[in-house]
């Protein structure tokens, strides 16, 4: 039977840090969802510290897109994963068919958000169907002021609401601040 844990947590505030934490703690045969596109220097900077945080020994799986169709897989080699993050996993396939958020209409804003909320609960679905130790992380981005733009008030939508289902969905739910996780559910 799966476990499913969800780190979440603002900026810098200690939840990668954490969810690795919990994976070692448990062994070396980890399988790392990776979902960030390094499209500047800025963020290969950024994967390349979080690459050098981890033990060698995990399994790097870089997807953001249909993670569903590896977990079967990943279960075969694997007892323990981490996922990181949801956040830019949303980021990423806001923009997969090229949508123009800006100028979209509420119908295309919607099929848009369902579009990502399947694809998370797929792959949740996936998961409940294997043994896995399965560690997401994800920004609490609803903590600051709202966007003036638009694309950023629907980005922070579609980001509340897949956090809102992870943690219905998941066994435990962590919230880390300055560093210190605090279970908040399991």
């Amino acid at each position: 039977m799966s476990k499913i844990i969800l780190v979440t947590g603002g900026a810098r505030s200690g939840k990668s840090g954490f969810a690795e934490s919990l994976c070692k703690a448990r062994n070396n045969s980890t399988a790392y969802i990776a979902t960030s596109v390094a499209f500047d220097d800025e963020m290969k900077e950024r994967v390349r510290k979080h690459q050098e945080s981890r033990p060698q020994e995990w399994q790097t799986y870089e997807i953001y897109k249909d993670i569903y169709t590896i977990i079967d897989e990943i279960s075969q080699k694997h007892s323990t994963v981490i996922l990181d993050c949801i956040t830019l996993l949303v980021n990423n396939l806001m923009f997969v068919d090229g949508i123009d958020i800006d100028n979209a209409t509420e119908q295309e804003i919607n099929e848009l958000e369902e579009y990502i909320k399947d694809q998370v609960r797929k792959m949740i679905e996936e998961v409940k169907k294997t043994d896995l130790y399965f560690v997401m992380v994800t920004n609490e981005i609803g903590l600051g002021v709202v966007p003036s733009y638009k694309l950023g008030r629907v980005y922070c939508d579609f980001v509340g609401r897949i956090n809102q289902m992870l943690g219905q969905l998941s066994d435990e739910v962590y919230f880390t601040v300055c560093g210190i996780p605090t279970k908040i559910k399991g």
